[in-house]
């Protein structure tokens, strides 16, 4: 089973993306990017595209489209993204989408396969906003799915649970409505375009997991000519 083009997943904050994302790149063998790690790492690096990001990302503002997509054409024509890649949370927007169609397209790798998770906002408002963290471990608690043994206790290491400021419900209610305003538009982008597909991403892991596995068999033996 091969992948050989890019996998964008879809979805609210806390959806699963992030999860179901670096599991299938492990398991196909392919880069997981995000746009987050591609800026800083071509800071990091010192890029043309990296200092002229840097002093944007110190003082907080958003970094133009033109040179994310840059850093996206720039990273996805490396010699590790051959064989395919997965893409959590970009693009967010129907120009960011036109955009990276074309740099797929002039660098062969065509039509892109996309996910959408569908997720319900009560679930999502559970999974998220009932998110605590170790503030020494870094273990990662749910007071309604996965709740600590004592309440406000990390199980390993007795450390405090804390709770991230854009996990609070309030924040993720913004987030959410943020996301329909803006994201969520490139589910049909992508449907007209006939590229995708939508799971239950309420759904066990191990179920989504295996779900994902299902699509790109079947998508790539699509395009094969195997149906």
């Amino acid at each position: 089973m091969s992948l050989n083009r890019a996998l964008i997943f879809l979805g609210p904050p806390g959806a699963g993306k992030g999860t179901q994302s670096k599991r299938l790149a492990a398991v196909l063998g392919v880069p997981h990017l995000s746009t987050g790690d591609m800026l800083r790492d071509a800071v990091v690096r010192g890029s043309e595209l990296g200092r002229m990001a840097a002093p944007m990302m110190e003082r907080g503002e958003l970094v133009p489209d033109a040179i994310v997509m840059g850093m996206v054409e720039e990273r996805i024509a490396l010699r590790d993204c051959a064989g395919g890649f997965i893409f959590d949370g970009f693009p967010r927007t129907i120009p960011q989408a036109e955009h990276l169609d074309r740099i797929l397209a002039r660098l062969g790798y065509g039509k892109p396969l996309v996910v959408e998770f569908h997720v319900s906002a009560e679930t999502l408002l559970r999974r998220v906003a009932g998110r605590w963290t170790c503030s020494v471990g870094g273990e990662t608690y749910n007071v309604y799915e996965r709740p600590p043994r004592v309440a406000g206790i990390c199980d390993n290491d007795g450390g405090k649970l804390i709770q991230r400021a854009d996990d609070r419900a309030e924040i993720v209610r913004e987030r959410m409505a943020a996301y329909e305003r803006q994201t969520k538009p490139l589910a049909d982008y992508y449907r007209d375009h006939g590229v995708l597909e939508v799971i239950d991403g309420t759904a066990p892991v191990e179920d989504v997991h295996r779900e994902l596995l299902g699509i790109v068999r079947r998508t790539d033996d699509k395009r094969d000519g195997h149906l």
